[in-house]
């Protein structure tokens, strides 16, 4: 290869954040998806934000496909950053391999809040991934699940329905604490802000009297409660 070729190829890849590494152009994606929404990210779009040519991604991520499984990535390695030994956690009632999982659920919901556009993948990117091809850093949360299970005294089929519970209730805990309530950001009345003047009163009786509620968060309190009653089920 000519070296006028060589050096061009360098330069590609050398943008307004200096030379790009795969963890800066997912950290960029993450910022552009946390500012701009999903539906905004694109090779070109991510380009743009880096200042450099599309082409040059391509050398870290390939395609659209591993760009939102790097997404996925990005959020469960901001997780592991923020999971300590148990015993630096703060004080949870119970042996410590509850306290771990608590520790973990805490983490993924403090991350979720912080990404919310990114959430909906931890779902979308696991039903169409295998296992084997998923980031290290979501199978290092399986792991660490099945671990502290397995420290709990669960093997097995007892471990494998525990893992199935907890990990289906923080998903879909993060889900409903997540979804879109607000139909009118402006308004200072809860009712129209929640736009309930568009569900017909005689349809949606119940639903309309809890709509202010339902649109709260649950927060850690609820997550925590859930995770406990699973664990008491599954324990015994």
């Amino acid at each position: 290869m000519p070296a006028g070729d060589a050096t061009g190829r360098r330069a590609s890849d050398r943008g307004r954040y200096g030379r790009l590494t795969r963890e800066r152009v997912l950290t960029a994606a993450l910022g552009v998806v946390d500012a701009e929404g999903l539906s905004a990210l694109s090779m070109r779009r991510l380009a743009s934000e880096l200042g450099v040519e599309a082409m040059s991604l391509y050398r870290y991520l390939p395609g659209k496909g591993a760009l939102l499984d790097g997404l996925v990535e990005a959020l469960y390695q901001e997780v592991e950053e923020r999971l300590l030994p148990v015993a630096e956690t703060l004080p949870h009632p119970g042996p410590a391999w509850r306290a771990g999982l608590q520790q973990l659920a805490h983490a993924t919901y403090a991350v979720g809040l912080r990404h919310p556009e990114v959430v909906p993948l931890l779902a979308t990117r696991m039903l169409s991934v295998p296992l084997a091809r998923r980031p290290a850093a979501v199978l290092r949360m399986d792991e660490r699940i099945l671990r502290l299970l397995h420290e709990g005294g669960l093997d097995g089929a007892a471990a494998t329905a525990a893992h199935r519970a907890v990990t289906a209730w923080l998903l879909g805990y993060l889900l409903v604490d997540l979804r879109a309530m607000v139909d009118a950001p402006e308004e200072p009345d809860p009712a129209f802000r929640l736009g309930l003047h568009r569900l017909p009163a005689q349809d949606f009786p119940r639903l309309r009297a809890s709509a202010v509620s339902l649109a709260g968060q649950g927060g850690q309190a609820e997550l925590s409660a859930g995770i406990d009653a699973l664990l008491d089920r599954l324990a015994m």
